[in-house]
């Protein structure tokens, strides 16, 4: 038989203390009387029940009635009334070092319909919940942003979306959705991080604002406002949303840009485009055509009907380019239109365009001369564009590249064909460099009225179109006339060399022979200075010999009359005697000195001019034959006398005298001439 124990009443007593115990244990912690929070976390108190009821209105219970209470519970052992509370443990909120968090209330104040985002002017504490809301803080997402940092915020009252999880309590699924879509929005537009703009990457930031009034009608870019430090509503480059909207900001695209830095700007109420910076290089300007700004004055002046130009900020063409460099400008509040002010060429070719591709879509000029050829005439102009006329020519046309096919191109085709009109093909070709300087200075003054200066026109061949070949021919012709023309050309230049060649040959004999003509000439010019030396001699002589017989003639006279006077005055009985002697020998002596001065002058005579010099040298060389050969030729002597200058004078007998002394001694004596008399 099996035996069967019973627990005596002690045990049983233990075991039903036990139960209570655990029951009791159970109930108490139900009951939430105590409850314990970690501290790196928080208590968001929910009441389950109230003297005071349930909340009316709204979604926290400022009041003591039941639901999320507005104060939260931090870290610790808390007491409360047992099964009125309910605790839900939640993390803390951190935004990492470099990071942005969005928030989201539940309750406040709703959003009106002009108003995106709810406003933080004066409930901007998250973590008071009750001040927030006691404020007229509103629902929905918040304007202010959380920077770094840890927060003990609400999460039953505020939704606080990261870049690495999403805080909050009591999400159903259509709250997850919604802040999955939300955080998804704010991914999608890097919104978890600031707007960094690096130097190096010459980008610039377009803001478009998504909360505040609209722009007024006509406008498409908001203006600029509290951009100053000073100002009170200086809003830091839209990082103040509340300040920006205090000052008047509008929604919409700014016209203000952010430039290099960090922004920490809450990018659901505004988005950023990064565009790059306008750089003007050297060599151009910038005209800007502005979108936006005040209305101004046209000052082009009444007679410039072309548009509106207008002062730098103004709505318009501003009057002043902007110089070479890099600008942070809006291109949606306006454009900006690169003119080139260095030369540039415009080329009416297919194969070639320009560096500024202004001429791209530009073609020859197609003609039609005046003997009916077509050829087509590539050109180029050089053009030059004053940087302070660049508004004045956009404020024209509109931009550089509609000038030059809507204005440019046909002009200029029209002035060429008109040209093309009066010349002949060969005319053309012939007179290219005529055409060309003088269409540079007709088109000049064309060109000057579109404020474009002309620098230079250049021609190029006229070519045949496709498939002809008539010009051709002709310039086969002219080819052909200009090698015949060389020929002739070469025929003159082979002949005057011919002649040249003849010539240096007689130059190069004539040096060979030109030794001996100088050796001949200077012999004959030794000659005459001997002459002349000999010459000189016996004019010498003679001079001397005639003053010594004039001084000899006058010593004896005057000898003569002493004598005289001395005899007249010893005797004068005997003067008659002695005066007749003296006289007779003065005659005497004077008919002497006579002879002797007549002799002289008639021997220099003799002597005078070269005549006598080869006369002698003929006579010596003469006599010396004789000499030599031993031969009497002539008679011993011949002395004929005659009158002054006859044939047979002074020199035939000085000759003669000179033969016979040579042949004296192997001829008969020489026979003495008896002295002539003359009367």
């Amino acid at each position: 038989m099996e035996t069967v124990q019973y627990l005596s009443p002690m045990g049983w007593k233990a075991i039903g203390i036990a139960i209570t115990l655990i029951v009791l244990a159970t109930l108490f912690r139900l009951s939430g009387v105590i409850r314990y929070i970690p501290n790196d976390r928080l208590g968001i108190l929910e009441k389950l029940w109230s003297f005071r009821g349930s909340v009316d209105n709204g979604f926290i219970a400022l009041y003591g009635e039941a639901g999320f209470q507005p104060d939260v519970v931090r870290g610790g052992l808390h007491f409360f009334m047992p099964f009125q509370y309910a605790m839900h443990r939640a993390h803390l909120v951190t935004i990492p070092q470099g990071q942005i968090g969005y928030v989201f209330a539940r309750d406040g104040e709703p959003l009106p319909p002009t108003q995106t985002l709810a406003s933080n002017i004066d409930a901007d504490d998250f973590q008071d919940v009750r001040g927030f809301l006691t404020k007229g803080g509103q629902k929905g997402p918040q304007r202010k942003i959380l920077r770094e940092g840890t927060y003990a915020i609400n999460l039953a009252q505020f939704i606080v979306l990261t870049a690495q999880s999403t805080y909050a309590v009591n999400l159903n699924a259509s709250e997850q959705k919604l802040f999955a879509d939300m955080s998804t929005l704010i991914t999608e537009r890097n919104g978890f991080a600031p707007v960094v703009i690096h130097d190096a990457e010459d980008l610039i930031g377009i803001v478009t604002i998504h909360d505040g009034p609209a722009l007024p009608d006509g406008e498409i870019i908001a203006p600029t406002v509290a951009n100053n430090p000073k100002d009170p509503n200086f809003h830091n480059n839209f990082q103040d949303p509340e300040k920006f909207l205090n000052a008047g900001g509008y929604r919409g695209r700014q016209l203000q840009v952010l430039a290099d830095g960090s922004y920490f700007l809450n990018r659901i109420f505004a988005t950023v485009e990064l565009v790059e910076k306008t750089i003007i290089d050297v060599g151009t300007v910038g005209v800007v055509v502005s979108y936006t700004g005040r209305r101004s004055a046209d000052i082009s002046g009444q007679s410039y009907r072309h548009g509106e130009l207008v002062e730098t900020g103004a709505r318009g063409v501003w009057s002043t380019p902007l110089l070479p460099g890099k600008y942070a400008f809006n291109t949606y509040a306006g454009n900006i239109i690169i003119v080139p002010t260095t030369n540039f060429v415009l080329k009416w070719t297919k194969e070639q365009f320009g560096e500024h591709r202004l001429d791209e879509n530009l073609s020859e000029v197609s003609l039609i001369t005046k003997d009916a050829f077509e050829p087509v005439l590539p050109l180029s102009v050089v053009v030059h564009i004053d940087y302070m006329k660049a508004p004045l020519v956009v404020q024209r046309f509109g931009d550089i590249k509609r000038l030059v096919e809507q204005t440019l191109d046909p002009m200029v085709s029209a002035y060429f064909k008109n040209i093309a009109q009066t010349k002949t093909l060969i005319e053309l070709l012939q007179e290219r460099s005529e055409i060309q300087r003088k269409s540079g200075d007709e088109m000049r003054e064309k060109f000057g009225s579109y404020s474009l200066e002309l620098q230079e026109v250049l021609i190029g061949t006229p070519r045949a179109n496709n498939g002809q070949n008539s010009i051709e021919q002709i310039l086969i012709q002219l080819r052909e006339r200009q090698i015949a023309v060389e020929k002739v050309e070469t025929y003159k230049l082979q002949e005057a060399a011919a002649i040249q060649e003849r010539t240096l040959r007689e130059k190069e004999a004539l040096a060979e022979q030109q030794a001996k003509i100088t050796t001949s000439a200077l012999t004959i010019e030794i000659s005459e200075n001997e002459g002349k030396a000999q010459l000189a001699r016996t004019r010498q002589q003679a001079e001397t010999i005639q003053v010594t017989a004039k001084a000899e003639a006058e010593k004896v006279r005057l000898a003569g009359l002493g004598e005289a006077d001395r005899i007249k005055a010893v005797a004068l009985a005997d003067a008659e005697r002695i005066k007749a002697t003296g006289l007779a020998d003065a005659q005497k002596v004077r008919a002497i000195g006579l002879a002797e001065a007549e002799a002289t002058e008639k021997k220099v005579a003799a002597f005078g001019g070269p005549d006598y010099q080869l006369n002698s040298q003929v006579l010596m060389r003469f006599a010396e034959a004789i000499e030599n050969g031993r031969l009497p030729l002539v008679p011993q002597i011949q002395v004929g006398g005659g009158e002054k200058g006859a044939t047979n004078g002074l020199v035939e007998m000085m000759l003669s005298m000179l033969v016979a002394d040579r042949l004296g001694p192997q001829g008969a004596p020489a026979a003495v001439p008896a002295p002539i008399e003359q009367h």
